[in-house]
């Protein structure tokens, strides 16, 4: 995964040219008290409709606690669509002194089950800070009420939507089952023949809904978080009885897509999953810079209030946005630039 390295973000370099960075006290204390307490309760979740829902109350009664930036302001969306047959909801989140010249997709993660735009305002409200940009949140159905394509089907709804005001520069953004769904995204728009997105970011994305490259580097790493048994028990839960081929990317026909940006943890368990997707979008013409960020847990940018890691990886993160903003009609140079 080394050939044809291009760079496209830039990064904090070392005084020996090599991009170094080293996981803060921070992050070594969370990743250490994750790993005794929250790893087991995952591992041992059990996934039926019940127990999912009473998680999925909590967590939002939880996010509700959390006090919103004063600097951003949070709209409801709601949205009747003729095309879908349903209403399309949403957060609509405004920087003060909004940047036109474009807007975000956020796609929150949970493992499709879990989850909301309010539990992962962190994450938009900071986007919506760094980059001026307006930022969408939608409210895609989740499982196992709705299996998939359900979510497909309400972040297409939400990227037309934007598409419909006017919103022509559009960044896609993802994290976990959202960067699952984030890329699945992108296909479906490539498909469809609607304008194409003009740039995509993965945070620890979850690649493959049955964790066959996670599971045996999970031996490994012991991720802090995430149980790829667990996750593949809620994959079985968002397919359905069909398997709809648009779940499984890794062997899904690619053609090149916008530049993207793929930050992972390099203790993480989905890693393998990030690097494999980095591998084939390249592979298929597409430019990728994948940041394996050392000793992270998933998805970290949450805690972009907490940990310095986190603050740096939204910072490079804006970075890229401002770039895919300023030269979207660029064809840029095929290459994979894998920055640890």
């Amino acid at each position: 995964m080394t050939e044809n390295l291009v760079s496209s973000v830039p990064v904090p370099r070392a005084s020996d040219g090599d991009w170094e960075w080293r996981p803060s006290l921070q992050s070594r204390v969370l990743g250490g008290a994750l790993r005794l307490t929250m790893r087991p309760l995952i591992h041992r979740a059990p996934s039926h409709p019940v127990p999912i829902r009473v998680a999925r109350r909590a967590l939002d009664r939880a996010a509700a606690l959390l006090p919103t930036d004063r600097r951003v302001r949070v709209e409801r969306v709601r949205d009747p669509h003729l095309r879908t047959g349903h209403v399309m909801r949403a957060e609509w989140i405004i920087p003060e002194s909004a940047d036109d010249s474009g807007a975000v997709l956020y796609l929150h993660g949970g493992g499709y089950i879990l989850c909301s735009p309010q539990t992962h305002r962190p994450l938009t409200s900071r986007v919506a800070l760094d980059t001026g940009l307006p930022v969408l949140a939608p409210h895609y159905r989740l499982a196992p009420e709705h299996p998939f394509p359900a979510a497909l089907e309400d972040a297409l709804a939400a990227y037309q939507w934007l598409l419909d005001r006017g919103h022509q520069k559009i960044v896609i953004m993802g994290d976990s089952a959202g960067g699952h769904l984030a890329a699945g995204l992108a296909g479906e728009i490539t498909r469809t023949g609607l304008p194409e997105p003009v740039g995509i970011v993965l945070y620890s994305p979850w690649v493959d809904l049955l964790c066959e490259l996670s599971v045996p580097h999970d031996k490994q790493v012991r991720d802090s978080f995430i149980s790829p048994f667990a996750a593949r028990r809620v994959g079985k839960l968002v397919a359905g009885l069909e398997i709809d081929p648009r779940l499984h990317l890794l062997t899904a026909d690619w053609t090149a897509l916008p530049p993207v940006l793929i930050q992972v943890g390099g203790d993480e368990v989905l890693r393998p999953e990030a690097e494999e997707l980095a591998r084939l979008l390249t592979a298929a013409g597409g430019r990728v810079d994948l940041q394996i960020w050392p000793g992270q847990i998933h998805v970290f940018q949450l805690l972009n209030r907490l940990l310095p890691d986190a603050d740096e990886a939204m910072r490079q993160t804006a970075t890229f946005i401002t770039q895919a903003l300023t030269t979207p009609d660029t064809q840029p140079d095929q290459g994979l630039t894998v920055v640890a």
